[in-house]
C-alpha cells in the first residue's frame, strides 16, 4: 500500500443506531419501512461503499443478529449522542481494521441516503486526514453523514469526557470542515432530500409514501 495513492486505503463504516427513538417509540431500528426494517435499508446502502461495516447500538446487541454485523456500543456513559456513536466506529476501527485511516457514519432512520456517499465525501476532502467532510442537502447540513479520520479518535474522547459539547458540528468545527452538497431525489414532482430522517410515526408514513414514488420512477426508467 502506497502513501502516494491514499485513495487505496480501507474506509470502514459505522451505522449510528444507538439513541434513544423518545419520539418514535420502541426500538427505532428495528422499526419498519415498507415491510421492511430501517437498519436493512442502512445495511444495504453503506455495505458497498465500505471495507468493513459495524452497527454501533446500545442494549442487546442479539436484536440485531440477522444483519451479521458486529455491534459496538458507546465506549461513553451518559448517552452523550452521535459523537459517542462515531468515537466507537474510531476505535472498533483502529483494532480491526488498522490501515483504515477514514471512517464513514451514517444514520439508521434515513432509507434514502446516497449509495456513492462515501465516495463524494472522500473526494470532497481529498483524502486529507486533517479534514472532515459531511453531506449536505437542500435542506441543510447532515453531519451525521460524515467522513472521519480515524487519527482524531484521541481529540474526540477527549473532548466528550470533558464534557464540552454533544454536537457534531462543533466538534467538527475544530478542524477543517468541509460540507459536500448531494443532489435532491425527484418522484411525482415532489423534491426528497435523500438525508430525510424517520424521527416519528408521522415520519415513517411520509417515508413509505416516497419509497413507493421513488420504485415507480425506478420503474419507468
Amino acid at each position: 500500500m502506497s502513501e502516494d495513492h491514499p485513495e487505496v486505503w480501507p474506509i470502514t463504516g459505522v451505522i449510528l443506531a444507538g439513541g434513544l427513538s423518545r419520539r418514535m417509540g420502541g426500538d427505532k431500528p428495528l422499526k419498519e419501512i415498507a415491510g421492511r426494517p430501517m437498519l436493512a435499508y442502512a445495511v444495504e446502502k453503506l455495505t458497498p461503499q465500505v471495507e468493513r461495516l459495524i452497527i454501533n447500538a446500545n442494549g442487546d446487541p442479539h436484536r440485531f443478529d440477522r444483519f451479521a454485523l458486529p455491534v459496538v456500543p458507546d465506549g461513553i456513559d451518559g448517552n452523550p449522542g452521535p459523537l459517542a456513536g462515531i468515537l466507537a466506529g474510531m476505535r472498533w476501527s483502529q483494532v480491526f481494521c488498522p490501515q483504515a485511516r477514514f471512517m464513514a457514519s451514517a444514520a439508521v432512520d434515513t432509507p434514502f441516503f446516497p449509495t456513492d456517499l462515501v465516495a463524494r465525501l472522500a473526494e470532497g476532502c481529498g483524502h486529507d486526514e486533517g479534514t472532515i467532510a459531511v453531506a449536505a442537502s437542500f435542506n441543510g447540513v447532515h453531519p451525521v453523514f460524515g467522513l472521519w479520520p480515524v487519527a482524531l479518535a484521541d481529540d474526540l474522547e477527549e473532548w466528550l469526557k470533558k464534557g464540552k459539547s454533544n454536537k457534531i458540528l462543533d466538534f467538527a468545527d475544530r478542524h477543517l470542515r468541509l460540507n459536500v452538497p448531494f443532489d435532491h431525489l425527484e418522484a411525482d414532482g415532489q423534491q426528497i432530500d435523500p438525508f430525510f430522517n424517520v424521527n416519528t410515526p408521522e415520519d415513517a408514513e411520509e417515508a413509505e409514501t416516497m419509497m413507493a414514488a421513488l420504485k415507480r420512477v425506478e420503474a419507468v426508467g
